[in-house]
């Protein structure tokens, strides 16, 4: 099944509509390659599907645990590398919405790096995850 339709709009921007929902998502060229910047570019989303992806996984672990963390945000940072021009790092910082355990906060750290966006991302982009401002 055809997950998504991309249409070229012209000016290095695009259109993708997810099949399924009809939602869509509106892509620019940054500034910095020639473009307008005034929405997502193809790398943030990139950048921004592994937060997407590390919060949804967490979200799956914390029911099984029977905690509620809405209202968790990620904060992501994309690392852009030249020659060739690359996505070369991306980091996630997780704040969760309460004061949790030493002991849980290193099960949602161990848990977002399973994420399918996390074994999917090329070794070589360096994927740096913080929860409540610690690396584990």
């Amino acid at each position: 099944m055809t997950t998504s339709k991309v249409t070229y709009q012209g000016d290095l921007r695009t259109t993708a509509i997810h099949l399924q929902s009809n939602n869509e998502i509106i892509t620019d060229a940054p500034t910095d390659h020639q473009g307008k910047g005034e929405a997502f570019s193809p790398t943030d989303l990139l950048a921004t599907s592994l937060a997407s992806c590390m919060l949804t996984i967490i979200g799956i672990k914390a029911r099984e645990m029977d905690i509620d963390i809405a209202g968790t945000t990620s904060e992501v940072t994309k690392i852009m590398a030249a020659e060739p021009r690359r996505v070369s790092e991306v980091h996630v910082a997780i704040t969760f919405n309460k004061q949790l355990d030493e002991k849980t906060q290193k099960i949602f750290y161990n848990t977002a790096l399973t994420c399918p966006v996390a074994k999917s991302i090329h070794p070589d982009i360096i994927q740096k995850v913080t929860v409540n401002s610690k690396s584990y």
